[in-house]
């Protein structure tokens, strides 16, 4: 569900897992794994067609996805902040200059064990222009823990 300050957006999404929190962790920084779940992406087009994975798994790394869509190749990048397995994840989220200008798109992620396996609670936070936009974010958001949560089954 999505909050508003002033100036940021933060959206929150929390999905339950069968799996243990350092599985889930680690596929958001394994290429092969992210390549696979981001693949498993469902959207109103189909599954996404991975173009491209790099990863930099450290505090100050960087990370590029970018994937093919109708409109054409869509790039998503940032710079990890928090690596701390398996408890939190921190990094920026960027698909264009202007937001990476900005500085002003951040993804937390916390992984809570559980007797099942472990719930993840994502908060995105965003700058506030992009207020149209949350449903579909905060829908984006759900489908990335969904396809890991395929991978992972």
């Amino acid at each position: 569900m999505g909050t508003s300050t002033d100036s940021n957006i933060q959206i929150t999404v929390t999905h339950e897992f069968n799996s243990p929190a350092e599985k889930v962790f680690d596929a958001w920084l394994s290429p092969d794994s992210v390549r696979k779940w981001w693949g498993l992406i469902d959207t109103a087009f189909g599954q996404l067609d991975v173009r491209r994975v790099e990863i930099d798994a450290k505090v100050g790394g960087r990370y590029t996805f970018s994937d093919m869509r109708p409109e054409g190749e869509v790039t998503h990048w940032g710079t990890y902040k928090v690596i701390d397995r398996p408890n939190k994840l921190v990094f920026t989220f960027f698909t264009s200059e202007e937001e990476e200008l900005e500085n002003n798109s951040l993804v937390t992620l916390t992984f809570t064990p559980t007797t099942k396996g472990c719930r993840v609670d994502l908060h995105y936070d965003m700058d506030a222009k992009w207020a149209e936009y949350i449903a579909q974010t905060e829908n984006g958001w759900k489908q990335m823990l969904l396809a890991i949560e395929k991978l992972e089954n």
